[in-house]
């Protein structure tokens, strides 16, 4: 049996097929001759912001460009470079001679020629370009009879004029004649977790300006420092990240995706993935007494001590605070007869504990001679000591 077709359907059929051929064609001469795409108004493209004519004039094409994170890596790369600098040493090594015996089972080694050398061995950045002021740790330039060159992102040498060496905190403000861009500074209590964090520096104390990228995976975060042998200095409220932070990369900084300093990165963690950094508040702090003071004269109530956390006190049914391991002599807290074995539970009235503050950072927010009041948990009972704030020795 033949199916008739009827003829209105097919003329109707026939002209909804032209229009839709006529439609498509002219859209796609319209957006490749004249860069018109009607249908970007109601379906925008993936990654694409929606248009929005109201204010442009006749004749404009609005073009916006894909906004994600690694865009804002690369540019932050970018621009930071200038200002992150290479720390070197140089100094004279002696390189001994050695002699051997054939048939002999031992060697003999004498004092040879003295030789200068040069060695990468940290990070740095610029912190303001008028003054030369260039942050690193303190570590990274402990030698006082060395040589220290600041080495550019072109390979540019800038000798060292003078090093001030924060003696509370593992900081040190390097000078130099050089004029380089500084870094702008984040505010490090507005940190949160989860967010973008970028170490920039001379990893392995080889490869300059090597960026590495992650998040900020803790704050507050407390470490005992080693030097392979022993603990030498225990270091309170950092940031911690999984940015990979390798030796060399000590002092350089550690950036968030607007191009400010987070933090100094000062330390790896026996660990994978785990580094840390000094927050920038604190390095504020320090610029802004050495800018009042023309160095760093920071108070120091001269105690080596553990956080004893909550769950410890509990257990040991002794209170929350700072245990002192270790008491300096000469210091503040000898002077106000502070022992070995007390438990810092209040200073000036501040709760001492992880949460509310670790003593480190209370003592940090104060000054020379200011007047210093601890409660102190000793054997079961509890005194109340008070004394000066003295000036720290470098």
């Amino acid at each position: 049996m033949k199916t008739k077709i009827n003829s209105s359907s097919f003329l109707l059929g026939l002209f909804v097929s032209i229009i839709i051929l006529l439609s498509a064609t002219g859209g796609a001469i319209a957006d490749r001759v004249f860069v018109i795409k009607p249908l970007d108004y109601l379906f925008p493209r993936a990654g694409q912001i929606a248009l929005d004519n109201s204010n442009l004039q006749k004749g404009e094409v609005v073009r916006p460009l894909p906004v994600n994170e690694e865009n804002a890596v690369v540019e932050v790369a970018n621009q930071s470079k200038q200002s992150v600098v290479t720390v070197s040493i140089k100094q004279n090594v002696n390189q001994p001679e050695i002699f051997s015996f054939p048939g002999m089972p031992f060697y003999l080694e004498t004092p040879g020629a003295t030789e200068q050398i040069q060695q990468d061995i940290g990070t740095g950045f610029v912190v303001s370009q008028e003054d030369g002021f260039v942050v690193t740790n303190k570590h990274v330039v402990s030698n006082a009879g060395a040589e220290y060159i600041l080495i550019d992102f072109e390979g540019n040498e800038h000798n060292v004029t003078k090093i001030y060496r924060d003696p509370i905190n593992d900081l040190a403000i390097l000078q130099t004649s050089a004029r380089l861009p500084a870094l702008p500074l984040a505010d490090s209590d507005q940190i949160k977790v989860g967010q973008t964090a970028i170490a920039i520096g001379t990893a392995l104390g080889e490869f300059r300006q090597t960026v590495t990228v992650g998040v900020v995976s803790g704050t507050g975060r407390g470490i005992e420092a080693s030097d392979g042998f022993a603990t030498v200095e225990r270091i309170d409220n950092l940031i911690q990240t999984d940015a990979a932070i390798n030796p060399g990369n000590s002092g350089g900084p550690l950036i968030n995706l607007q191009g400010e300093v987070m933090g100094v990165n000062v330390a790896v963690a026996q660990a994978e993935n785990i580094g840390f950094a000094i927050p920038i508040n604190v390095v504020k702090d320090s610029i802004k007494n050495f800018n009042e003071t023309g160095q760093f004269d920071r108070p120091m109530l001269g105690v080596r001590y553990k956080m004893i956390p909550q769950e410890t006190a509990l257990l040991n049914d002794v209170p929350e605070g700072a245990y002192i391991i270790e008491v300096l002599p000469n210091s503040t807290a000898a002077k106000m007869q502070v022992q070995i074995g007390d438990i810092i539970t209040k200073l000036n009235g501040q709760t001492v504990n992880q949460e509310a503050g670790d003593l480190a950072a209370l003592i940090n927010k104060m000054r020379v001679g200011d007047t210093i009041i601890l409660d102190i948990w000793r054997g079961g009972e509890l005194l109340t000591l008070q004394g000066e704030l003295q000036i720290a020795s470098n």
